[in-house]
């Protein structure tokens, strides 16, 4: 019995549900799968292995999970059971916060999106550190791990860096690579890191600190950048130029989009918070390009925003990327899109 034919069975219960209510019935029901063995059944269905190096780090297959789907870390091993070539958790902050006031998550199923204001709602840093070290994942090295950071939603704008490096310190032992997220629409002001003296204050630091514990962990782990759709070629310009600057080692393009063009007049189109899914595939592509063009071979980038289809994560090669990453797709069309896009990219 395939995954597809089981997720339309399901899903229909899962969107009858409140969006972050379904949420949170389906990830402990992986788990509980998880645990029986039945996501195991289902192996003949995971990618076939198609290995790709970015970043120094060999994936077993292009296709990774964004974060924002698993924010505590606390069901890495039954994601990984699904065929990811990654899994990125996460955001984290340095201490646990309950995120915006619900509801905040809302699906608009005739565009095939979400759009959430979810506030970076965690349980904090070292929580999320104990979550990672128990996960079989982790302690088999059984494959790629990204750990997602960010800040406290009251900690001011001029000390958002202490956030960062206070995460960075307690996360990077326990990561395959690191994200820094600065570019959610949910946490006040966090967009203003992407520009001028604010991203070369941050990066600067974070770059000492990462040389610093690669010499104190004797392990050299790679900086992601995660930044927004909602930019112009300028500004694209300037992420690239700070990133190769401060030898960043890759970017991941994009976050959810401010903008709200492709879900006018919908019932919960003029929700606040940032929309992914489909209307956001061209603006993440267009910031795929701009990045590319501005980068070449000299930093890799990881493609995320509305693939729906294997054809999606093709195009996102096909713009500059050198993988991708799925999170809303799979609430419409399930964990059979992994094998789907990994079937589109083999031998891209």
């Amino acid at each position: 019995m395939s995954n597809k034919f089981l997720y339309s069975l399901a899903r229909p219960l899962l969107f009858s549900m409140d969006a972050e209510a379904a949420h949170h019935f389906t990830l402990p029901a992986l788990k509980r799968a998880a645990a029986l063995g039945l996501t195991k059944l289902l192996v003949s269905q995971q990618p076939k292995a198609d290995p790709r190096t970015v970043m120094g780090i060999t994936f077993k297959n292009p296709v990774g999970l964004a974060a924002g789907l698993d924010k505590d870390g606390a069901y890495i091993d039954a994601l990984a059971d699904l065929g990811f070539g990654s899994i990125e958790v996460g955001t984290v902050t340095p201490r646990a916060q309950p995120g915006n006031p619900k509801p905040r998550m809302f699906r608009l199923p005739e565009a095939h999106a979400i759009i959430n204001r979810m506030g970076f709602n965690n349980g904090g840093v070292d929580a999320f550190v104990a979550n990672v070290q128990a996960s079989r994942f982790y302690q088999n090295k059984e494959g790629v791990l990204g750990l997602n950071i960010g800040k406290n939603a009251d900690t001011p704008i001029e000390r958002a860096t202490d956030d960062y490096l206070h995460c960075l310190q307690k996360v990077y032992p326990y990561a395959s690579y690191v994200t820094v997220n600065i570019s959610s629409p949910n946490t006040k002001n966090l967009r203003q890191l992407q520009g001028g003296s604010e991203l070369d204050g941050l990066l600067s630091t974070l770059k000492e600190a990462q040389l610093r514990l690669a010499d104190q962990h004797q392990r050299y782990v790679p900086l992601a950048l995660k930044i927004a759709p909602d930019m112009d070629g300028d500004q694209v310009k300037n992420i690239a130029d700070a990133l190769l600057r401060h030898q960043i080692d890759g970017v991941i393009a994009t976050n959810t989009t401010l903008n709200r063009d492709a879900v006018t007049g919908m019932l919960h189109g003029a929700e606040a918070g940032g929309l992914s899914g489909a209307p956001v595939f061209q603006f993440s592509n267009t910031v795929i390009r701009l990045l590319k063009a501005e980068l070449g071979d000299a930093l890799p980038i990881i493609g995320v925003g509305g693939i729906m289809q294997g054809l999606d994560a093709r195009m996102k090669m096909e713009c500059g990327a050198q993988l991708v990453q799925l999170y809303s797709g799979l609430i419409y069309a399930g964990p059979a899109l992994i094998k789907d896009c990994a079937d589109a990219l083999r031998g891209h």
